[in-house]
């Protein structure tokens, strides 16, 4: 049986070996949920990457830009790390070059593994069902918050082994204490994450929008997954083909 486990910060990917695993990239304060949102809403491919000026010279390719550096828009860039911003149509049939503080550097830190997948409540049942076609061993990679623990990834990674529980072992006890949790808070992830240090930064910043549709589950098909250099939707791919 395949094995599902959680890495609470890319600082931690060190001690683990991703090779032949299919990581979970999640960033869902807000940059894996605004990626599945820009796919949901008709992107083509997305570059993630970790530098600002790398993501801006992709601007001399054509590509839309988005950067967020501490919850805000860097200044300079097309769009920010705002899901509502990926609404309006004008994503459809485009490139995204994108970079955050946490949640892209935590999809790059992964590039070893056999398959990276992007995770967010908002496509968690896509995600569940494309683990367990793949049965390959999961690592959960949580973004966290510059390199510290947070709550709401931990809260997604105790979602996804919740779905997958009985098609998957539990590695350790990093993800029983993930599911633990989940299970304690699911009933209103809202109100449990209101204390939480990443929410109340976004609250400071009046986002409150941006943090209650980014707990939403199952709202979108997308599944973005890496290939080669760049983010596409698989389920889209299958829908072409």
């Amino acid at each position: 049986m395949a094995s599902i486990d959680v890495c609470y910060s890319p600082e931690l990917l060190h001690l683990y070996d991703l090779k032949g695993k299919a990581v979970v990239a999640v960033d869902i304060l807000r940059a894996t949920s605004t990626m599945v949102t820009a796919f949901a809403h008709g992107a083509a491919n997305i570059f993630p990457v970790m530098q600002l000026e790398e993501c801006r010279a992709f601007a001399a390719q054509g590509c839309l830009t988005a950067a967020e550096r501490n919850g805000i828009k860097a200044e300079g860039f097309d769009l920010g790390n705002s899901p509502f911003a990926y609404m309006d149509g004008q994503v459809t049939g485009r490139t995204i070059a994108i970079t955050t503080t946490n949640g892209t550097r935590a999809i790059r830190m992964s590039e070893g593994a056999e398959e990276i997948v992007i995770g967010a409540f908002l496509n968690l049942e896509a995600v569940a069902s494309h683990l367990a076609a793949l049965q390959l061993d999961v690592l959960v990679v949580c973004a966290g918050w510059k390199g510290m623990f947070n709550l709401e990834d931990t809260l997604y990674a105790g979602a996804l082994a919740e779905r997958l529980q009985g098609q998957f072992s539990f590695e350790n006890d990093a993800t029983l204490a993930a599911l633990c949790l989940y299970q304690s808070a699911k009933a209103d992830l809202g109100n449990f994450l209101r204390q939480s240090s990443h929410v109340r930064r976004l609250e400071n910043l009046e986002i409150h929008q941006d943090v209650e549709f980014c707990l939403q589950h199952n709202v979108y098909e997308a599944l973005p997954v890496w290939r080669q250099d760049r983010l596409v939707d698989l389920n889209a791919t299958a829908v072409e083909q």
